[in-house]
């Protein structure tokens, strides 16, 4: 089981940037996928979810209607779009997964090692 995120880097505030989260040795289709950051010196947050079965999907409130989370279970891989990006946002950005056929409340199992985003001008 390997999760890979990729996608992050240096953008202005207000900028966009969209990560991906690439699976491999599995079949993403039965897994709920998660992002979670950490920032410098702060506990690690959970971001987003979105479920395997109904695609519902669940946002910390600090970046609702600004992040979207997706997935493609034909590419194996799930994405975060994140638009109108603040200094806050700063971070690094791991997407995770807990055990098959779970939900989004369901403790993460899996771990792909993070991107980070950095958010400046």
């Amino acid at each position: 089981v390997q999760l890979q995120a990729s996608g992050g880097g240096l953008v202005q505030p207000g900028g966009s940037l969209r990560l991906s989260c690439a699976a491999s040795g599995f079949l993403l289709d039965y897994y709920p996928i998660a992002w979670y950051r950490q920032a410098a010196g702060k506990e690690r947050e959970a971001v987003s979810c979105i479920s395997s079965s109904d695609g519902r999907s669940y946002y910390t409130d600090s970046v609702k209607g600004r992040f979207t989370i997706s997935r493609d279970n034909a590419k194996n891989t799930a994405f975060l779009q994140m638009n109108n990006l603040k200094p806050e946002d700063t971070a690094v950005y791991y997407c995770a997964i807990p055990k098959a056929n779970s939900s989004c409340r369901t403790p993460m199992s899996y771990w792909g090692k993070g991107t980070l985003v950095t958010v400046s001008s």
